[in-house]
């Protein structure tokens, strides 16, 4: 009975794991494989990649995967400067109000974006942003949870090189630059990680403030390009959405002990 109960929670994560992965091979079978093949699930049927020529030939997608790219390095490097300056002031910098607009800071994490959208709407239009990468960008350079974590990484800098610093004349850019910042390399890649995978997945507010194909990204134009009035063919959208995940797999293939090494040295669980 001992040994049972021991098993459960490692076969509870295999069948979880199981449930997860299960739609993303099932689109993987259907990218490679005609509709009535992929539905009834014909193990003897012959592999094509028919389907990836008809999607390739049916929308822009090298110009949402520029779009695409384009979008999450600008909100990375946005708020890589925001959270960098605005974790060492509430981590290093002593001024008055600083834990009352910490607190305000953290309650950010409550609110979701998508109650945001009418003012953010708003917001990029007054400023003649509508229907740009940089205004779909825009309203997530401030990252709450960003400037969490790298206030949590700033505070666990020994004090001694701080010190060791301003003995050398630094000033607080030279000693952010010199000191906190190399020293929370793994943060910034496990942050950049969350960031990147979250907006090159973002629908909703992209949908909205965008409305041509040199703007829209990958998740927006794979949603037209699904559309019932286009015609829904499944194999076709299947190989269109392996296309658009294929970076992010990738990328996870190739750096996955990196990924695993800076989640853990930045204490993400």
């Amino acid at each position: 009975m001992s040994r049972i109960i021991q098993n459960i929670e490692p076969i509870g994560a295999i069948l979880l794991a199981i449930v997860w992965i299960s739609p993303l091979v099932f689109a993987f079978w259907a990218a490679f494989h005609s509709t009535s093949d992929a539905v009834n699930f014909n193990l003897t049927a012959s592999w094509t990649f028919d389907n990836f020529r008809t999607a390739w030939d049916g929308a822009p997608w090298m110009r949402y995967f520029l779009n695409t790219f384009a979008l999450v390095t600008i909100i990375l490097i946005g708020q890589f400067v925001v959270t960098t300056l605005a974790g060492f002031a509430f981590a290093q910098v002593r001024f008055p109000g600083r834990d009352l607009m910490f607190i305000l800071v953290l309650m950010q994490l409550f609110i979701l974006p998508e109650v945001l959208i009418v003012e953010n709407y708003a917001m990029v239009s007054r400023i003649g942003l509508f229907d740009t990468i940089l205004g779909v960008g825009m309203p997530y350079m401030a990252s709450a949870f960003g400037i969490f974590l790298m206030r949590q990484a700033f505070k666990g800098v020994p004090v001694e090189l701080h010190e060791a610093a301003r003995v050398e004349g630094c000033g607080w850019f030279g000693i952010l630059w010199r000191v906190y910042v190399p020293l929370a390399r793994p943060t910034y890649l496990a942050y950049a990680l969350v960031s990147v995978s979250t907006h090159w997945n973002n629908f909703l507010w992209p949908l909205i403030v965008t409305n041509s194909p040199d703007t829209r990204p990958l998740t927006v134009g794979l949603s037209i390009f699904g559309a019932p009035e286009n015609g829904v063919d499944i194999s076709v959208i299947s190989a269109a959405t392996m296309m658009s995940v294929a970076p992010l797999l990738l990328a996870f293939l190739i750096f996955q002990r990196q990924f695993v090494q800076a989640f853990l040295r930045a204490g993400i669980k």
